[in-house]
């Protein structure tokens, strides 16, 4: 088993083959696939002398309240049909995350095509999203929104500097290249874009990239929206309302803090009207997303919460160090802590005897510093046990918006 760097002159014929045989590349998209493997960090395992194993990463930041965490997000993980279940995808997962790990990133964060294979590298699952689909036309907007610009693939560097700078709240991630953006945008079917150049120098500020399988009718599906103040994400839905006269379905991810059926006319009747069809109205709710601590200490440094202070022992496991060779220069972060939740939070290797002990494996708690769900929860459904009044304690101080990444990967 031999992993190394991606060599685009030597495996760009190799990795769009393994990209075809999962079904995440279809003909005439392999420029956007390259864009989007060359602009991260990317690896494969080689089988024979041809790669058959791809997984790359991309640098970006996590938010966490009001302060900004560097972060690393896992953004393929892809093996070929001749090299299922060989160990390849795990292992080379876990290279990567201990690279990124090692050069100071604080968090890392993957979609997961099943719940449970990446729990065994210490990811924990996310919250639920909302994924709503709607007639545009019964959206309960009156604003009258203005002309807007039309967004095309070749606007890739303003829209990417759009989402940069978009109202992120709790739990957003931005991934910093560029191309990360102009990838997708080129990887969308009969993508297009609506937006306002309202910056002071004319940048872009609030947009939405949209894909259309079935151009005329739709459904229509917005990939992503940035919009920096109500007002912005307002005139944004009026202009989706706009496509209604011919559009007959919408569907979109609901942003944080926002209830999209407050702004719909009649949701249950259209519920039941368009049950079953093509242009079904419907909500749903995945958790897709999943994210892991790599760095105990300098997350807790960033951690900043209201309420009197919290301190106890933490016995930390850490599935991913089975994973990676001694070489490697992280190896996950198991052991004993003593941790502080507060104004002032922190975490110092050691025990301390007068204090009570959490016991949990880095994915429940990540999912518990993030808020994903409480301890008192956690404690029923993943691997997160302690003194009910040590659970009571941290579901009190742990009082955290819904977090969202807002930004699919």
């Amino acid at each position: 088993m031999e992993f190394r760097k991606y060599d685009p002159t030597k495996d760009k014929d190799a990795v769009h083959r393994i990209w075809h045989e999962t079904g995440w590349l279809t003909k005439g998209k392999e420029e956007a696939m390259d864009l989007l493997v060359e602009s991260g960090r990317a690896s494969v395992a080689d089988v024979n002398e041809e790669a058959e194993c791809l997984v790359t990463t991309h640098p970006g930041t996590i938010r966490y309240l009001n302060e900004d965490l560097p972060f690393s997000c896992v953004s393929a993980v892809t093996t070929s049909r001749i090299a299922r279940k060989q160990g390849f995808a795990s292992r080379l997962t876990a290279e990567a995350v201990a690279i990124d790990a090692a050069e100071g990133a604080l968090v890392s964060g993957l979609g997961m095509f099943e719940q449970g294979y990446y729990n065994q590298l210490g990811f924990g699952t996310g919250g639920y999203e909302h994924r709503i689909s709607f007639d545009p036309s019964s959206l309960n907007i009156h604003s009258k929104p203005r002309v807007p610009r039309r967004i095309t693939p070749e606007d890739w560097k303003i829209v990417h500097a759009s989402r940069m700078n978009r109202f992120r709240g709790h739990g957003f991630c931005n991934l910093n290249p560029p191309e990360f953006t102009r990838a997708n945008m080129m990887g969308t079917d009969n993508g297009f874009g609506l937006g306002y150049c309202d910056g002071p120098n004319g940048e872009l500020t609030h947009h939405f990239w949209c894909e259309a399988k079935a151009v005329e009718p739709g459904p229509y599906h917005v990939a992503w929206m940035s919009f920096q103040n109500r007002e912005e994400f307002l005139e944004l839905m009026a202009l989706i309302k706009n496509l209604g006269d011919q559009v007959r379905l919408v569907r979109m991810r609901e942003p944080q803090g926002i209830q999209i059926q407050d702004i719909l006319l009649k949701p249950f009747k259209q519920y039941t009207l368009t049950e079953k069809s093509k242009f079904e109205s419907r909500m749903e709710a995945y958790a897709y997303w999943q994210m892991r601590i790599c760095d105990l200490k300098g997350c807790l440094e960033k951690t900043h919460l209201p309420g009197d202070g919290i301190h106890f022992n933490l016995k930390l496991t850490d599935p991913i160090e089975k994973y990676l060779e001694k070489k490697n220069p992280w190896h996950g972060i198991p052991g004993d802590y003593v941790v502080t939740l507060g104004s002032s939070s922190g975490a110092e290797k050691g025990r301390n005897s007068k204090l009570s002990t959490l016991n949990a494996s880095v994915g429940a708690f990540t999912r518990m510093w993030l808020g994903v769900r409480p301890a008192s929860g956690l404690a029923v459904t993943d691997e997160l046990s302690g003194p009910p009044e040590l659970l009571e304690g941290l579901d009190r101080i742990l009082r955290l918006p819904d977090p969202k990444p807002d930004w699919d990967f």
